[in-house]
């Protein structure tokens, strides 16, 4: 992610249906900007306005919208002052969307084709125009590459979409130039701030699309041989050392976790884009892939011991104001949401089609108030912060919890669901359970932050102890 206070980064997963428990696409990433910049949870409503349009508040950027918005779930920061930054959400057609995965292209690409950063469509308002306009995956990509190249692009990014059937990552390269590839099914992608998309088969449809031109715009300026095969993240990406300490670590450190069988290094450059995991992917192991730090390994921040070690950027950190992960299969859809820094926070397994937002869900400025669900997991970071070795154990605790309090939940009123079917009583039953695992976790949480607010009343260093002979 990225917006108008400078630039920041995420770290995104993609996994096909035929690479997890229980046959769901799963797509993710953890939105990184500042250590405290809250975020809230939002349900829109399915409504139509005439006259539909879009004008960004971070440069120029505007568009005609078309009447009929759909329903969808998103998480909006807490200020629009520099946009809306709806990020991730659901819609009514179960197609799922992620945006942005900040990336960087070459001064080679940018000089035929810059960017135009003072009308060209920002992340901020991606989610936006995209998303509640939409009925699949591959649409979703088709409307923002057509936005793309019609109005132009402002910045290098990567872009998740989902339905039930597949997964797609979209990568904007230039100005007005973009390819799309759909995860194969039996595979996974993790992403760290780099353009990752490789070779680009432009005869089948099936499984690329790409902007009008692509080919004769890299073969007219030169960028690439004409005999070798169409490689985008070589043609537009970048090498810098920067890449070897920020972002291939992040990759390796996931594709480690999900496929240990296969050794890598860290800092290579050529790590794969997608891999088959070594086993079925639970929705929890892609929660442990973005909740990472390098635990277990040398680089791990969290651990004293590794201080001239651990010179990677971790997956989770202290910048993540939200991480999410948007689950679509057959039956159901889930908006997971951990408010907060991922390794320290809970997933929360959301209705997206509710239509209130729990209530603390919905507060939070960027001054600290108790009143705010990203406070609240906030606050328990900074206290457990204070010593890891000391307190990480009962965070791990809470955490444990408080994930078989809201799952248990959730899979009582899935069960409530399938028996109902009135709408309107549906939607009820999906807003109490939202109300009850938000509560269930919150409540948790404030267990925890009051029993470490307890016991680090003793951590002072005005601590006296008097000789007992005096």
């Amino acid at each position: 992610m990225k917006n108008s206070f400078g630039r920041s980064s995420c770290t995104s997963i993609l996994i096909g249906k035929k690479a997890t428990l229980n046959g769901s696409v799963i797509i993710g990433r953890n939105e990184d900007a500042k250590t405290a910049w809250p975020k809230h949870l939002a349900f829109n409503a399915h409504e139509n306005i005439k006259n539909n349009h879009f004008k960004s508040k971070d440069n120029k950027f505007e568009i005609d919208l078309p009447e009929t918005v759909y329903s969808y779930s998103s998480t909006p920061e807490w200020t629009d002052k520099y946009g809306v930054f709806e990020e991730d959400g659901i819609n009514e057609y179960h197609v799922a969307m992620s945006a942005t995965e900040s990336a960087y292209a070459n001064e080679r690409v940018l000089a035929a084709d810059p960017f135009d950063t003072e009308k060209g469509i920002l992340e901020e308002a991606i989610v936006t125009v995209v998303l509640p306009y939409v009925k699949t995956a591959q649409e979703g990509v088709k409307r923002l590459g057509n936005i793309v190249e019609e109005h132009g692009a402002a910045e290098a990014d990567g872009i998740l979409f989902a339905d039930r059937d597949e997964a797609w990552y979209m990568e904007i390269g230039s100005g007005h130039h973009w390819v799309a590839m759909r995860i194969p099914d039996d595979s996974y992608a993790v992403v760290a701030n780099q353009l990752a998309i490789q070779e680009i088969d432009f005869n089948d449809s099936k499984n690329f699309m790409f902007s009008n031109g692509i080919q004769k715009f890299v073969n007219e300026n030169k960028l690439w041989p004409t005999n070798k095969p169409f490689n985008f993240r070589e043609i537009f990406g970048t090498h810098d050392d920067s890449d070897l300490h920020y972002n291939t670590p992040r990759v390796w450190i996931g594709q480690k976790l999900l496929t240990p069988s296969v050794q890598q290094e860290p800092e290579s450059f050529d790590l794969p884009f997608v891999r088959k995991a070594d086993k079925p992917i639970s929705i929890r192991d892609a929660q442990d892939v973005l909740c990472n730090h390098y635990q277990n390994t040398p680089y791990d921040l969290t651990n004293p011991k590794n201080k001239e070690n651990a010179t990677y950027r971790p997956i989770s950190v202290a910048t993540t104001q939200e991480s999410h992960l948007l689950e679509l299969n057959d039956e159901n859809m889930t908006h997971w949401l951990a408010m907060g820094v991922g390794a320290q926070s809970v997933y929360v397994p959301f209705y997206p089609q509710g239509t209130k937002v729990p209530t603390m869900y919905k507060y939070g400025k960027e001054t600290y108030s108790s009143n705010s669900a990203y406070w609240v997991f906030k606050l328990a970071s900074v206290l457990v912060d204070r010593s890891w070795n000391k307190y990480g154990s009962e965070l791990s605790s809470a955490q444990t919890e408080a994930r078989q309090k809201t799952m248990q939940l959730r899979y009582e009123y899935d069960k409530k669901l399938t028996q109902e079917n009135d709408q309107a009583k549906q939607t009820d039953l999906v807003n109490e359970a939202n109300e009850k695992m938000a509560k269930a976790a919150l409540d948790i949480y404030k267990q925890l932050i009051a029993k470490l607010i307890t016991e680090q009343t003793g951590d002072s260093p005005l601590r006296f102890k008097m000789d007992p002979n005096l």
